[in-house]
């Protein structure tokens, strides 16, 4: 069972990193070069959470996946909950902003288009860990 997991996780972070960095550079050049305009986060920093966040959530579904394979897709809700929870935090700093930066809503879906993005990605791939039983 050991080696399916691990199989499991090479195959994530072998289409994550891709992903990641296709998804990160496309958006920097729409955002950063295209509209030239100033986030309050830098795309870079925005998708480096999320790559930690994802990996980290995937990684501990795969511990519970091992250890209470019945309880994996309610790990994976309440995990999901802890992501959003964390991405608040992450975003209060932009939110709580009384800066002249009129971009607030550009700031938001800077943010959320890829937390979509990399929700959608985990879903795949916890899906895949699911119907593998």
């Amino acid at each position: 069972m050991m080696i399916i997991h691990k199989q499991s996780f090479l195959k994530f972070i072998k289409y994550l990193i891709p992903f990641a960095v296709l998804s990160g550079l496309v958006q920097y050049l729409i955002i950063e070069i295209s509209l030239d305009v100033n986030i309050y986060y830098p795309t870079f920093i925005t998708y480096i959470f999320l790559f930690f966040m994802t990996l980290l959530i995937y990684t501990v579904l795969l511990m519970i996946d091992k250890a209470f394979s019945d309880k994996t897709g309610f790990a994976f809700i309440g995990l999901g909950l802890v992501k959003m929870f964390f991405s608040i935090i992450f975003l209060l700093p932009v939110i709580l902003n009384d800066s002249d930066n009129n971009h607030i809503t550009l700031d938001i879906f800077s943010f959320f288009i890829p937390y979509f993005l990399f929700l959608l990605f985990e879903t795949l791939f916890v899906v895949k860990l699911l119907r593998a039983k």
